[in-house]
């Protein structure tokens, strides 16, 4: 005779035995299966960035990683100290801002053109870099899009200041830079220009 136990009942034992130290031993007939790669840890994919040549937009290009850093779990974007090759760099131009299209792999080579066209017409920096750093981690424009749509780019209006990714974004890139992608083979993309 199997004896069913409830999934409390485990969830107790568990809380139990993580804070005493000890071991307690579900019965087998009542362990859950594992989810199809549940045990998998997530496999961060870091990716340097050189904004020394971002001249006066260097902390929109922080806190533009800063916001894809809190929306993704499986890449993180980190500042290349002096000396250490970077797969994005971010120079400052006079014309619209452009990005290389990703998904940019560790070893690989992607470019952020932060372009003051678009900072003189009154589009928010930190919008632009986070949008920008976007296209690097391999997401498209949308447009037309609304404000709440990060990769709408210039069509979000100049008075949209969201540089927050939304959920289909942060989802896509997830994806890209999920399940050992950091592996694969750097991508070699095209260059989109962001203009409205």
């Amino acid at each position: 005779m199997t004896r069913r136990v409830s999934p409390l009942t485990l969830v107790i034992a568990t809380v139990a035995a993580l804070i005493g130290g000890g071991a307690v031993a579900a019965p087998a007939a009542a362990s859950p299966a594992p989810a199809p790669g549940g045990d998998a840890a997530v496999q961060q994919t870091v990716l340097y960035y050189d904004a020394s040549g971002a001249a006066e937009f260097q902390d929109a290009v922080a806190a533009g990683a800063a916001e894809w850093n809190a929306a993704v779990d499986n890449v993180e974007l980190v500042p290349a100290e002096p000396g250490r090759r970077a797969e994005i760099t971010i120079v400052a131009t006079d014309g619209w801002p452009m990005a290389t299209l990703g998904p940019v792999r560790p070893g690989g080579s992607a470019t952020v053109w932060f372009g003051r066209q678009a900072v003189q017409e009154g589009y928010d920096t930190v919008r632009i870099a986070s949008h920008e750093l976007g296209h690097n981690l391999g997401l498209p424009d949308v447009k037309p899009g609304p404000c709440s749509s990060l990769m709408s780019g210039s069509t979000g209006g100049v008075g949209c200041t969201n540089a927050t990714p939304n959920d289909q974004e942060r989802s896509r890139v997830e994806q890209l830079y999920g399940g050992g992608a950091a592996a694969q083979t750097p991508a070699a993309g095209t260059v989109l220009v962001d203009r409205p």
